[in-house]
């Protein structure tokens, strides 16, 4: 477990939404930005996609706006970049993702989805690097996020606080999304708790309760946006077979690598897809 810092978040009494208005608004007064209307987290083989959106107006490093914590993932910029779209609107594009496996709490983990709720967006796109059950997916190969199993035996929602999932990964997002390029898959994302990748016998058991990708982020960010209000859009990218599917032993190095690959294919698809938003 982390040692105890002055995150406000780390504060069982605290309210994580009027935490995150605070930090919505040291965005806006960072990058002179008051509003954002799409945001995006961009996990492993990402990042490049912020430098095809558009105009960078600001780059804020995340651990100077409150709540946040600096990215200790390889492969995770630790900024929060406002870029504005040719047609005027501005994508908040969050570089420092806060993984469950870290062991901070799932307010940390959700923080930059309340962010970018209370700083305007209306759509968040969620991406990752994660291992594909499907042999036909090779690495490389970006796959829509359909739905999602939450292994990690952990929420968001605090209390009685009742969410409906039923269509959490917008449909009409996903259509926009073939819209752009209609090679696209889609498959159910399996997030386990990590830091350690899934053996063979897990990776069977997601399969044979329907998952098709495995990995260790997005979904708790997902239902944060849900409650949040915001319209989800999620993206894996395939950096490797799952253990057991894949013959050779995994390695964090094998992901990122696989990522920097695919990197200007896929920041390319990105980008034309939030265009086409």
């Amino acid at each position: 477990m982390p040692s105890t810092s002055s995150n406000p978040l780390d504060d069982p009494s605290a309210d994580p939404f009027e935490i995150a208005r605070t930090a919505a608004g040291e965005l806006a007064e960072a990058t002179g930005i008051p509003r954002h209307d799409i945001a995006l987290t961009l996990g492993s083989g990402w990042a490049k996609a912020a430098d095809l959106l558009g105009e960078t107006v600001a780059e804020v490093p995340a651990s100077e706006i409150t709540g946040f914590t600096a990215s200790a993932v390889v492969g995770h910029t630790g900024s929060l970049r406002s870029v504005r779209l040719p047609d005027g609107r501005h994508a908040l594009v969050i570089g420092a993702r806060t993984h469950y496996y870290e062991g901070y709490g799932v307010r940390r983990v959700v923080h930059s989805v309340r962010t970018a709720a209370a700083a305007g967006a209306a759509i968040m796109i969620l991406t990752n690097g994660a291992g594909g059950i499907r042999e036909t997916w090779k690495p490389g190969t970006p796959v829509l996020i359909s739905d999602h199993i939450n292994l990690t035996a952990d929420s968001p929602l605090e209390g009685a606080t009742f969410i409906d999932l039923t269509d959490l990964y917008s449909t009409r997002l996903r259509d926009v999304a073939r819209s752009v390029d209609p090679t696209l898959d889609e498959g159910v994302y399996t997030q386990f708790r990590g830091p350690h990748y899934e053996t063979p016998a897990e990776v069977q058991m997601a399969k044979a309760i329907g998952g098709h990708i495995v990995g260790m982020s997005t979904a708790l960010e997902a239902i944060a946006a849900r409650q949040a209000g915001l319209e989800v859009l999620g993206f894996s990218l395939i950096t490797n077979l799952a253990a057991g599917i894949q013959k050779t032993p995994l390695s964090h190095q094998e992901v990122i690598q696989a990522g920097r690959e695919a990197e200007p294919v896929i920041s390319d698809l990105l980008a034309r897809v939030v265009k086409a938003l």
